[in-house]
Protein backbone atom coordinates (compact mmCIF):
# COMPACT_ATOMS: atom_id res chain seq x y z
CA UNK A 1 0.00 0.00 0.00
CA UNK A 2 1.42 3.35 -0.99
CA UNK A 3 0.83 6.52 0.90
CA UNK A 4 -0.04 9.69 -0.96
CA UNK A 5 2.13 12.77 -0.58
CA UNK A 6 1.74 14.40 2.82
CA UNK A 7 -1.08 16.90 2.66
CA UNK A 8 -1.30 18.14 6.23
CA UNK A 9 1.30 18.57 8.94
CA UNK A 10 1.33 19.91 12.49
CA UNK A 11 4.39 20.59 14.62
CA UNK A 12 3.34 19.67 18.15
CA UNK A 13 4.50 21.74 21.11
CA UNK A 14 6.19 19.82 23.90
CA UNK A 15 3.24 20.14 26.27
CA UNK A 16 0.62 17.46 26.96
CA UNK A 17 -2.08 20.16 26.94
CA UNK A 18 -1.52 20.40 23.17
CA UNK A 19 -3.28 17.06 22.62
CA UNK A 20 -6.62 18.93 22.46
CA UNK A 21 -5.15 21.02 19.61
CA UNK A 22 -4.07 17.79 17.90
CA UNK A 23 -7.66 16.51 18.04
CA UNK A 24 -8.97 19.81 16.57
CA UNK A 25 -6.43 19.54 13.74
CA UNK A 26 -7.46 15.93 13.03
CA UNK A 27 -11.18 16.88 13.09
CA UNK A 28 -10.53 19.70 10.62
CA UNK A 29 -8.62 17.49 8.18
CA UNK A 30 -10.93 14.46 8.41
CA UNK A 31 -13.95 16.77 8.07
CA UNK A 32 -12.55 18.12 4.80
CA UNK A 33 -12.28 14.52 3.59
CA UNK A 34 -15.81 13.57 4.73
CA UNK A 35 -14.43 11.07 7.21
CA UNK A 36 -15.70 10.31 10.72
CA UNK A 37 -13.24 11.76 13.23
CA UNK A 38 -13.68 9.59 16.35
CA UNK A 39 -11.09 6.89 15.59
CA UNK A 40 -8.56 9.25 13.97
CA UNK A 41 -8.75 11.58 17.00
CA UNK A 42 -8.31 8.67 19.40
CA UNK A 43 -5.32 7.23 17.52
CA UNK A 44 -3.67 10.65 17.05
CA UNK A 45 -4.10 11.42 20.75
CA UNK A 46 -2.42 8.17 21.73
CA UNK A 47 0.48 8.45 19.27
CA UNK A 48 1.20 12.10 20.07
CA UNK A 49 0.90 11.51 23.83
CA UNK A 50 3.37 8.61 23.58
CA UNK A 51 5.82 10.78 21.64
CA UNK A 52 5.49 13.66 24.10
CA UNK A 53 5.85 11.44 27.17
CA UNK A 54 8.62 9.15 26.02
CA UNK A 55 10.47 10.73 23.14
CA UNK A 56 10.72 14.41 23.96
CA UNK A 57 11.89 13.82 27.52
CA UNK A 58 15.12 12.37 26.12
CA UNK A 59 15.64 14.82 23.26
CA UNK A 60 15.03 18.41 22.28
CA UNK A 61 13.54 17.38 18.94
CA UNK A 62 10.12 18.24 17.61
CA UNK A 63 7.11 15.99 17.40
CA UNK A 64 5.41 16.22 14.01
CA UNK A 65 1.97 14.84 13.12
CA UNK A 66 1.28 14.22 9.43
CA UNK A 67 -2.01 13.20 7.85
CA UNK A 68 -2.55 12.05 4.30
CA UNK A 69 -4.60 9.50 2.40
CA UNK A 70 -3.61 6.16 0.98
CA UNK A 71 -4.39 5.08 -2.57
CA UNK A 72 -7.50 3.28 -1.29
CA UNK A 73 -8.70 6.43 0.54
CA UNK A 74 -7.80 5.34 4.06
CA UNK A 75 -6.17 7.80 6.46
CA UNK A 76 -2.38 7.59 6.77
CA UNK A 77 -1.25 9.09 10.07
CA UNK A 78 2.31 9.38 11.24
CA UNK A 79 4.01 10.89 14.25
CA UNK A 80 7.70 11.69 13.99
CA UNK A 81 10.00 12.32 16.92
CA UNK A 82 13.74 12.56 17.49
CA UNK A 83 14.12 9.68 19.97
CA UNK A 84 15.59 6.41 18.74
CA UNK A 85 13.94 4.19 21.35
CA UNK A 86 11.19 2.12 19.78
CA UNK A 87 7.76 1.90 21.39
CA UNK A 88 6.32 -1.52 22.06
CA UNK A 89 2.88 -2.94 22.61
CA UNK A 90 2.22 -3.78 26.26
CA UNK A 91 -0.30 -6.28 27.56
CA UNK A 92 -3.49 -4.40 28.37
CA UNK A 93 -3.87 -3.74 32.10
CA UNK A 94 -7.43 -2.71 32.83
CA UNK A 95 -6.53 -1.15 36.20
CA UNK A 96 -3.66 1.05 34.98
CA UNK A 97 -4.26 4.59 33.78
CA UNK A 98 -1.26 4.41 31.45
CA UNK A 99 0.37 1.94 29.10
CA UNK A 100 -2.57 1.25 26.78
CA UNK A 101 -1.73 3.68 23.98
CA UNK A 102 -0.37 1.24 21.41
CA UNK A 103 -2.96 -1.35 22.44
CA UNK A 104 -5.66 1.17 21.48
CA UNK A 105 -3.86 1.97 18.21
CA UNK A 106 -3.56 -1.76 17.49
CA UNK A 107 -7.31 -2.25 18.04
CA UNK A 108 -8.47 0.60 15.80
CA UNK A 109 -5.88 0.85 13.02
CA UNK A 110 -5.93 -1.43 10.00
CA UNK A 111 -2.20 -1.55 10.40
CA UNK A 112 0.50 0.34 12.27
CA UNK A 113 4.26 0.22 12.52
CA UNK A 114 7.51 2.00 13.17
CA UNK A 115 10.18 3.30 10.77
CA UNK A 116 13.57 4.35 12.08
CA UNK A 117 14.99 7.49 10.50
CA UNK A 118 18.47 7.50 8.98
CA UNK A 119 21.51 8.53 11.03
CA UNK A 120 19.76 7.92 14.38
CA UNK A 121 17.60 10.98 13.76
CA UNK A 122 14.55 9.41 15.43
CA UNK A 123 11.56 7.46 14.23
CA UNK A 124 8.11 7.61 12.69
CA UNK A 125 5.19 5.68 14.15
CA UNK A 126 2.45 5.31 11.55
CA UNK A 127 -1.11 4.04 11.49
CA UNK A 128 -3.54 3.34 8.65
CA UNK A 129 -7.17 3.99 9.54
CA UNK A 130 -10.07 2.94 7.36
CA UNK A 131 -12.75 5.51 6.49
CA UNK A 132 -15.56 3.71 8.27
Amino acid sequence: MRQAATENEMVVKQDLAVVAEVRRFVRLVTGQWGMDDFVPCLVASELVTNALQHATSATDGEVILRLSRTEDDALWMEVQDAACGLPHLLAADTTSETGRGLFIVDQYARRWGIRALADNAGKIVFAVIDRS
